[in-house]
């Protein structure tokens, strides 16, 4: 294969990822076809059935070019920590790669994804998340030993919905807080670490 025909075809298939997004961040899932996609990235249908095979396969791709490389951060940056790391490393290494990751263009299908709570389940969090989430689950385990499984998963699960927030509302926040310009992201982490520490560390409430 000549350089010239692989980075065509890679130009193609970004092309069709790009419009993919877009458009299911529009319409969601159901309501854009193969042929909307094909005609907004200006290729013909045989290409996405050459590098997707299907519309199911493009929307894996789809998250995976999202999510994958900001799984593999927080892994390394979990490993980084050692066998033993310290709870603020851990909730770093879960908040820091997706606060660095430029993931505005994906912020419309990100909402699509969130509001429909199955699709989220099924296409996201059981092929893309659920091993990463079980790693982030064992550290804390090491970190913070009295918290039972079941405690572990309800605070992750708050953490990821306050980093889901400021990712969503990241263009107003600095009107909202009285302060001008954008947002400095080493700022922001180090409040967030030091926020949701606290509540990892907090008593488990008691049950009746």
């Amino acid at each position: 294969m000549t350089p010239q025909l692989s980075e065509g075809r890679s130009d193609t298939k970004t092309k069709i990822l790009n419009a993919a997004e877009s458009l299911f961040g529009q319409h969601g899932f159901d309501g854009t076809s193969l042929r909307d996609i094909t005609a907004e990235a200006g290729v013909n249908l045989a290409a996405v059935n050459y590098h997707f095979q299907s519309k199911d396969s493009l929307i894996d791709a789809l998250i995976e070019r999202r999510l994958g490389p900001i799984n593999r951060k927080r892994i390394a940056m979990l490993q980084a920590a050692g066998p033993a790391p310290e709870l603020e490393q851990i909730v770093k290494a879960f908040l820091a790669p997706i606060l660095d990751y430029d993931l505005a263009p994906a912020v419309p299908l990100i909402g699509r994804v969130l509001s429909n709570p199955s699709l989220f389940l099924d296409r996201v969090y059981k092929r893309h998340l659920g091993e990463t989430v079980a790693r982030f689950s064992d550290a804390l385990g090491i970190a913070l030993p009295r918290l039972s499984a079941e405690e572990r998963f309800w605070r992750l699960h708050f953490m990821a919905g306050a980093m889901t927030h400021i990712l969503t509302l990241s263009g107003v926040l600095p009107l909202m807080s009285g302060s001008s310009g954008t947002l400095d992201r080493e700022t922001l982490i180090a409040r967030m670490v030091t926020f949701l520490a606290a509540g990892f560390r907090a008593p488990s409430p008691e049950k009746d």
